[in-house]
This record gives structure tokens, C-alpha cells and sequence, in this order.
């Protein structure tokens, strides 16, 4: 794979819903909802526009929700144990289906689901889907299961607390009593025994805060002594690679895998070299917040590529918001050094909160230092999260989800920038203001660069840092700077992350250079983002000059091949001269 991944993540349900004065806590009649049917393929040629190659549909397959969908066939979830009037995407129902929600003919929904596949592969994007491994429902039923497939926990033996044969782990003799509301009567929810709750719960009473929404899956861990059973396979273990089968043959052409580590490795490295071997450019995705498990979960268990939330992430936004020094972004590459490339780059997903928003830079307009950075700084994928390319702010407190600075994954819902931006389906920035304009056109331009740039798809990566601590016109606490180069392209890369402007000179070591390959002199040289031409010096003597404006990034080209053909050109002019 030559192509940098840029994935654009979106919520069906959240992102062409028109409804402009949703209610809170409202239902799905008062503020409406998305549907597959609504990202035609206009949308997706405007999405692409963003230099997008990849759309992670979030949310798509079935999952709890207080809405009554009885007269489909779907048994009912009971309301006291669903987060929100949505519900949580990542509290699955059934494995086998697509959400009703987002179906306009919901008994042809999983047809719906198959032509948004096949219409964004028309547009030249591949499809990321969820896989959701480490929990369920607490309600989960398959009905669109195939024949001959049980239901998980269908055959669980619930008087063990452990056993290797069952798909969910059980508190024995004890009821289900978290410390929330389950209701009265004929409404309230009832579960005996108690069913450990999906983020290692492994009590009948947890917390307001705990996913008691949701059911720990067994893979063969025995967490009441920690012995791991993995002879015979676990039962869990079939199921859950037949569903992984199941949605391959679907099309998708990749996994996000929801808390990768709170699964065993061992089942990745089984489950995703069988998978591979049918669908062999099929890319795996992990959700890991754990560092110090990266390596393996590349090299044993199998993935193509890791979220990198707690180096890079944490780092850029302690940048930005905390007054951390951008020399530590020098520490995010040395961990991963030799992985750099199974990196996966972000500033926001439906997990964190918005980078506009008051809880974190509280401005836009300041994302192009760290947004340079997280989608340039590597060759592995960069994904941005439908409506930051606006600005989205998320200001409102939908209901289930309040005012938190993120966007609800569990209300019904309308994103104030994307319902402009999509304006009737349009897609156009007549609704939009200037400054979303703005944005949007540098988000297309940044990420475009990733692709148009063999330097940032491909190149290697050098970090100038080292160099230039002591250097007076550079302040290591502010800016960061460090070349990407391929073959005889080299780009000289400086980010400015405070509201002071920057004349930089920027020391180049020799090593860089020989690291590199590249050759010393004045070269004609281009800044891709704002396409300003001049002559630059590259040279191990002198320093690089640059100017950098507040919250901005340059980024200069060089194109030695095309010095050394000018070169060469005015020689053989000298010479000619010099014979007449």
C-alpha cells in the first residue's frame, strides 16, 4: 500500500440529519435521524474532495435503543438499561443486522447498508465498519442471524461464574442491581444471575459510570484466578470470527475494533490471520490505550494499524491547552519508533472532546500546527471526524450527552455545521460562514498534501529538534520542526503552535543530510500551503530561513532532481558559450 489512509469518520444517524431545533431528550419523531440512503454520492464526492480514502461508517450495525421497532420483527429493548434515546453504538444487539434507524425501508436496510458500500467504492473510498468485541447488550438477540449460528449466551451454563464453553461470565445466585434506575412494574429490567457488565465489572452492582449497559464477552480468561484457556478454542472465539466473515463478504474493506486490549491477543493473532487468508487486503484497525502492548498487537496479534491517542494525541493537546513544551513531540516518535508507520494520527473522534470546543482549543482556527503534525509526522493513517473540518464546537447539551464539549453518540441529534454544510443534500458553503470556508479549503488542502506528496506518504522523517535547542530564533517550548524527504524530494516542515509570528532559522545537520541523501545548495523552492516561490539554501553551514505566523505551518518543497536538470541545463549553456 503506496497511499496514505486518511479516513473521514461519521455517525449515519447524526450526520444528514436536517432537523434544526432538535429537543432535548427527544425522540426519534421530534428531531429526526440520519439515513445510509442520504449519502448519495454527491456526499461522498464532496467527502473525497477532503482527500478522504477511507469513510468509517460508525454506528451502522444494530445496536440497543428505546425506539420501538416491535412491528419489524425486532424484540424491544427495555428502556432502563439503554444509555440515551439512540442508545450507545457500541452496545451491539445483533451482529448479524444493520441499525433500523438509519434504513428509510427498514425491512431492506442491510440492502440499504450494501449499496452505501458499493456507491462509496464508486467514489473511490473504501469502508471501514465497527467490529465490537469485547461487549454486547445486555438484551442482545440475533433475528437476522444465518441459519444454524447460536445466539451468544444462547448455550451459557449460568451457574458458573467462569467456563470456557460460555460467551459471557455470570455473578451466580445474585441479581443484576447497578446504581441506576431499572424501573417498576411490568417497565423494569430484571437479570438473574448477573451478567459481568462489559468494562471488567465483574460485579452484580456497578456504577452510574461503569458500561452497565453492556456484557463482557468470554474469550477463555478466567478472571476470578487468571489462568488463560485457550485449549479447546473457545466458543466465543467461532462466533465472533463468523461475524468477522460474515461482514468481510459484505465488501468492507476494513475493522475499527472497539477496546482492542480488553480482548486477548491470542484471539487477534488466531481471528485475524484467518481472516487475511480470504480477504487478504482487509486492514484491522485497534482501539488501544496501552503503549506498552503496541508492539505486540502489530507483530503477534496481527493489526495493520494502532490508534496513537495516548502519545501523540495526549501530547499535542497538552501543546495546545496545557502549556506542555512541543519539544515532547520528539518522545510520541521515539515510542514508536520502528511502528511509526502502523500509527494512527487524530485530533478528534467520537470519543474525545471537539477541538474547537470551550474544553479544548475553544478556536479552530488553531488546529493547522497540530492538524500538520498528526497527518504529516508519519506515513500511517490520519482521521478526522465528520464536522471538524468546520469547526464544529459541540455546544449543546443533547441529553444523555450534556454539555461536555463532544458531540452525542446517544441522542437524536443535528450537527449545527454539518446540517449547513449539507444544506438539503446540497453539500455547498452557502450556508456556511467565511471562517468555515476557510477552514474547510485548508482541511482539503493539508490533507490532500498527505497523498499529493510522496514525501508524506512515503518518505522517511528526519527530526531537526536536537539541533536547534539552543537556537535563538527558535523556541522549542513553541514551534516544531523536521523534514520529510522521498528520493529526490525533500520537505522542510515547521509548525508554530502560539499567537506570536516567527522568523526561523533553522539549523540542518550534516547528518541529516547524508541520513537522507540530500544534496547540499540553493534550490527553487515552493511552500505547498500557500504556494509562495523562493530560493532557499540548504545547507549543513547555514541555517534554513522560514516564516511562520501564529497558530500556522510551513512547509517547504524542494525538488532536487529538478536543481540538478537546471544545473546541468546552465552548464551545458556555459560551455557552449565559452567554445563561441
Amino acid at each position: 500500500m503506496t497511499d496514505k489512509i486518511i479516513i473521514y469518520q461519521l455517525l449515519p444517524r447524526l450526520f444528514s440529519n436536517t432537523t434544526e431545533n432538535c429537543v432535548k431528550n427527544g425522540s426519534i419523531e421530534e428531531n429526526g435521524v440520519g439515513k445510509l440512503n442520504d449519502i448519495n454520492s454527491h456526499v461522498l464526492e464532496s467527502i473525497k474532495s477532503l482527500g478522504v480514502t477511507h469513510v468509517w461508517y460508525t454506528g451502522v450495525i444494530e445496536h440497543a435503543t428505546k425506539t420501538d421497532y416491535t412491528k419489524y420483527g425486532i424484540d424491544r429493548d427495555n428502556p432502563n438499561i439503554v444509555k440515551g434515546n439512540a442508545g450507545s453504538p457500541y452496545a451491539i444487539k445483533d451482529y448479524y443486522d444493520i441499525d433500523p434507524d438509519l434504513a428509510v425501508n427498514i425491512p431492506k436496510r442491510m440492502e440499504e447498508f450494501e449499496a452505501l458500500v458499493e456507491r462509496t467504492h464508486k467514489n473511490g473510498m473504501k469502508v471501514i465498519i465497527d467490529f465490537v468485541p469485547n461487549h454486547v447488550a445486555r438484551q442482545y438477540h440475533s433475528d437476522s442471524k444465518p441459519i444454524g449460528i447460536e445466539d451468544l449466551g444462547q448455550c451459557d451454563d449460568n451457574t458458573y461464574f467462569f467456563k470456557n464453553s460460555n460467551n459471557f461470565y455470570y455473578i451466580p445466585r445474585q441479581q443484576f442491581a447497578p446504581h441506576i434506575d431499572l424501573g417498576t412494574g411490568e417497565e423494569k429490567y430484571n437479570e438473574f444471575p448477573a451478567k459481568a457488565t462489559g468494562n471488567d465489572c465483574f460485579s452484580a452492582f456497578p456504577g452510574e459510570y461503569d458500561w452497565y449497559e453492556t456484557v463482557k464477552l468470554n474469550y477463555g480468561v478466567d478472571y476470578g484466578n487468571g489462568t488463560r484457556n485457550f485449549d479447546p478454542i473457545p466458543n466465543t472465539w467461532f462466533k465472533m470470527l463468523h461475524i468477522l466473515r460474515y461482514w468481510a463478504a459484505k465488501g468492507i474493506d476494513g475493522f475499527r475494533c472497539d477496546m482492542a486490549h480488553m480482548v486477548p491477543i491470542e484471539f487477534w493473532e488466531w481471528a485475524i490471520s484467518n481472516i487475511k487468508e480470504t480477504y487478504p487486503n482487509i486492514i484491522f484497525i485497534a482501539e488501544i490505550y496501552e503503549p506498552h502492548l503496541y508492539r505486540d498487537f502489530i507483530n503477534k496479534g496481527g493489526f495493520d494499524f494502532l490508534y496513537d491517542k495516548v502519545t501523540l494525541y495526549d501530547t499535542l493537546r497538552n501543546v495546545q491547552c496545557s502549556n506542555y513544551s512541543a519539544a515532547q513531540i520528539t518522545n510520541c516518535w521515539q515510542t514508536v519508533d520502528g511502528i511509526n508507520h502502523n500509527m494512527l494520527n487524530f485530533l478528534e473522534n467520537h470519543d474525545e472532546q471537539r477541538f474547537a470546543s470551550t474544553q479544548f482549543a475553544a478556536d479552530a482556527a488553531k488546529v493547522i500546527p497540530s492538524l500538520v503534525v498528526s497527518s504529516m509526522i508519519n506515513t500511517g493513517p490520519m482521521m478526522i471526524y465528520a464536522g471538524q473540518e468546520l469547526g464544529e464546537q459541540a455546544n449543546d447539551s443533547e441529553g444523555y450527552s450534556g454539555l461536555d464539549g463532544r458531540t452525542t453518540i446517544f441522542d437524536y441529534w443535528s450537527v449545527p455545521t454539518l446540517r449547513r454544510w449539507y444544506n438539503q443534500g446540497k453539500c455547498n458553503n452557502v450556508l456556511l460562514t467565511s471562517r468555515e470556508v476557510w477552514l474547510r479549503n485548508i482541511y482539503a488542502k493539508i490533507l490532500s498534501l498527505c497523498n499529493i506528496e510522496k514525501a508524506i506518504s512515503q518518505g522517511a522523517f528526519f527530526d531537526l529538534m536536537y539541533v536547534n535547542y539552543e537556537n535563538p530564533t527558535l523556541n522549542p517550548h513553541n514551534q516544531y520542526v523536521f523534514i520529510r524527504n522521498y528520493q529526490d524530494e525533500t520537505l522542510i516542515i515547521a509548525v508554530n503552535f502560539r499567537e506570536n509570528s516567527c522568523d526561523l532559522k533553522i539549523n540542518i545537520p550534516r547528518h541529516a543530510f547524508n541520513f537522507l541523501n540530500i544534496p547540499e545548495g540553493k534550490y527553487d523552492a515552493i511552500e505547498l500551503l500557500s504556494e509562495e516561490k523562493s530560493t532557499k539554501l540548504l545547507s549543513s553551514e547555514e541555517p534554513f530561513e522560514a516564516f511562520v505566523s501564529p497558530f500556522n505551518a510551513t512547509i517547504w518543497k524542494i525538488n532536487h532532481k529538478k536543481a540538478k536538470r537546471n544545473a546541468k541545463k546552465i552548464a551545458k549553456q556555459n560551455d557552449n558559450n565559452c567554445k563561441k
